[in-house]
Formats: C-alpha cells, sequence, structure tokens
C-alpha cells in the first residue's frame, strides 16, 4: 500500500501598505482535514477574534473568500 503524503497547494506570503502580513498555506492531504486549522484532534476550525469556532470545509474558493472576509472585519475593527 502506498503511503500518500501531504503536498503543498498554494503558499503566499504578502506584505500590505499598512505593514500587514498576510500568510496563505494550504495544502493537500490524503484525508478530508481542511479547514483554517485542522489540528490532529481538533477537526476544523478556525480562529478568529480571539475565539475558535468550527469550520465546515466545502471549497478551496469559498475558503479562501472566507478568510478574505476575516481580514477585511479585522481591518474594520482597527480603524
Amino acid at each position: 500500500m502506498q503511503c500518500m503524503k501531504a503536498r503543498p497547494l498554494v503558499k503566499t506570503k504578502e506584505v500590505r501598505d499598512d505593514g500587514s502580513i498576510i500568510e496563505i498555506v494550504i495544502w493537500s492531504v490524503p484525508q478530508p482535514v481542511w479547514g483554517y486549522d485542522n489540528e490532529y484532534g481538533k477537526g476544523d476550525h478556525r480562529h478568529f477574534d480571539g475565539t475558535e469556532s468550527a469550520y465546515r470545509f466545502s471549497t478551496l474558493e469559498q475558503l479562501l473568500d472566507d478568510f478574505e472576509k476575516d481580514v477585511a472585519a479585522v481591518k474594520r475593527d482597527k480603524s
């Protein structure tokens, strides 16, 4: 039986004009464990605004959209 390993799909790092840094790293894994964070034993979840909540992965595009919305919300709160 062949052992499948995680492989990187997306890795980007952006330094924005205001000095904030956005880094996105997305991996393809052999079992469905996607999320903002998918620590073993916790399952898919996201960390946002000091809290941790469940996150249901549907598509890569939706994940990136949700992430960008969270970034925009943090920026709004800080301005």
